[in-house]
């Protein structure tokens, strides 16, 4: 049965109209932005990880230890060889089964949407870290900087600022990638779009507003970026 007003029609009669489009939207409205809400912190505390274990992964992968440098290519193969929903529900539900744990929709989709996107950040990392003129370091340790300090004070602010646009890039697919772990149950814009489709019958109108939402919101995290690397530029 679609979403539907119950009006009367006079002596004790009554019929049913469809509800509006503009109705729907006012009525949704609330839930959406929720879930909105609830998807833009899931995804910016996986973001904020992603980034450090994207800097420690590229790190070892050009260490010149080699058990480190296994250890990353082992790291990121397994992340794109394997899709994020079986990420996630290897965290979600095997590793909670063989450790005997409960653990949250959203504490699981943190782990696994930052172990994907630190794989991915990791390779972008370190191809920034690469295009940084040897000559930074060389001239970095003449003086008399160590190379940890080389590498954290001089190399690192360098490669991030090369890396902004495939960093950001990442970010819009992490946002978008929040979907799939409404398959967990946890309750972000997608969920909250099947809830109220569930008890409305109004697909492809609620559809189109989480699709509109998605969209303004990665939108304004794209404007934001180029404004930031604008000004990282001019400085």
């Amino acid at each position: 049965m679609a979403a539907q007003h119950i009006v009367w029609m006079g002596a004790g009669e009554r019929g049913v109209v469809p509800m509006s489009f503009l109705d729907l939207f006012l009525e949704s409205l609330p839930l959406l932005v929720r879930g909105l809400t609830l998807t833009l912190e899931l995804a910016a505390v996986s973001l904020a990880i992603a980034m450090v274990i994207g800097i420690v992964a590229a790190l070892m992968g050009m260490s010149g230890v080699p058990v480190f440098r296994s250890i990353n290519r082992a790291f990121v193969a397994v992340i794109r060889g394997t899709p994020l929903l079986v990420q996630g529900y290897f965290i979600y539900f095997g590793v909670t089964s063989v450790l005997d744990i409960r653990m949250s929709a959203f504490m699981a989709g943190v782990i696994a949407l930052s172990l994907n996107a630190g794989g991915y950040m990791s390779e972008i990392f370190r191809g920034g870290i690469q295009a940084v003129d040897p000559g930074q370091r060389e001239a970095a340790r003449s003086l008399g900087l160590s190379a940890s300090q080389t590498t954290w004070r001089i190399i690192i602010p360098q490669a991030i600022r090369i890396c902004i646009p495939s960093v950001v890039n990442q970010w819009c697919i992490t946002i978008k990638d929040t979907s799939i772990i409404s398959v967990l149950g946890f309750a972000e814009l997608t969920k909250m779009g099947q809830q109220i489709i569930a008890r409305t019958y109004r697909s492809f109108e609620l559809w189109i507003m989480v699709g509109v939402l998605y969209f303004v919101a990665i939108y304004l995290l794209t404007v934001l970026a180029r404004i930031v690397e604008r000004k990282v530029s001019l400085d």
